[in-house]
């Protein structure tokens, strides 16, 4: 049998779906229902998969990446959508057909378009991943036509910095939460993200802990006392309830100057 449960309640998958000379493929799921699939879909398309026949579309690769991985990712939604968008610029082609000199030709487009270099290359460094994870998962074993691309040179972010003036504007136009936030990034330099996620017992003992860091690593900054009994509103739970566009507008009455994508110092 190709499925075996295991005693603590998960499902392995021992399979050769190539006969004795083709490669093994070992993987564990949480449901019988998902190793059943995961044989089936394996098994039907032996021949093809890693191999110059493989005639899978980018988008049905996707719904593998999705289901056995995309899925267990935090921000696995937000992916999702992007990779959607991506795939569906690039005409979802077959994955024996992109290479190279198509995804060249797409990055060009893309540029006479005025999308910015630094979006391309996210778009395609996802991309690669997607297919990086289903190597991973042996569920593509072909090469990566995105590996070895070089990115695009990307322009580096203007960066400004708000007066003292326009912080005592800005803190006198805010009111409750959305003031509190405020001045929190102001005094510790934080993210709008680590800010607006930032739970109660994430703030205690004149210490701020950011948990959605950019680099996916904690911070913890020294703040007053005064500012901790002033941002400290609740005894758990989020802090803050504040709408992203509206206090943005605020902000660029404030400064009407400011680049897009900053907004706190």
């Amino acid at each position: 049998m190709p499925i075996k449960k295991l005693d603590d309640g998960r499902y392995f998958v021992d399979i050769r779906p190539l006969g004795r000379q083709g490669n093994r493929i070992r993987k564990k799921f949480n449901k019988k229902s998902e190793a059943i699939a995961f044989v089936r879909y394996t098994q039907s398309h032996a021949e093809s998969i890693g191999t110059k026949k493989d005639r899978r579309t980018l988008s049905e690769l996707l719904e593998l990446w999705w289901l056995y991985y995309g899925s267990t990712l935090k921000n696995g939604q937000i992916e999702l959508r992007q990779l959607k968008k991506t795939i569906s610029s690039l005409d979802n082609p077959p994955i024996n057909r992109l290479n190279k000199r198509i995804l060249l030709e797409h990055r060009t487009q893309r540029l006479m378009n005025d999308v910015s270099p630094s979006t391309i290359n996210r778009d395609m460094y996802r991309l690669s991943g997607m297919l990086t994870a289903l190597q991973k998962l042996e569920m593509f074993v072909g090469d990566n036509p995105i590996k070895g691309l070089p990115p695009l040179k990307e322009k580096q972010p203007e960066m400004t910095f708000l007066s003292q003036s326009e912080i005592r504007n800005l803190l006198n136009v805010l009111l409750n939460d959305e003031k509190r936030l405020a001045l929190l990034c102001i005094s510790t330099g934080a993210r709008w993200s680590e800010a607006a996620t930032l739970k109660s017992e994430q703030v205690m003992n004149g210490r701020v802990t950011f948990l959605q860091t950019k680099n996916v690593k904690q911070r913890t900054v020294p703040i007053s006392n005064e500012l901790e009994k002033f941002i400290k509103t609740k005894e758990s739970g989020l802090l803050f309830e504040v709408d992203y566009q509206n206090f943005k507008v605020k902000l660029k009455i404030i400064k009407p100057d400011l680049p897009d994508g900053c907004v706190l110092p």
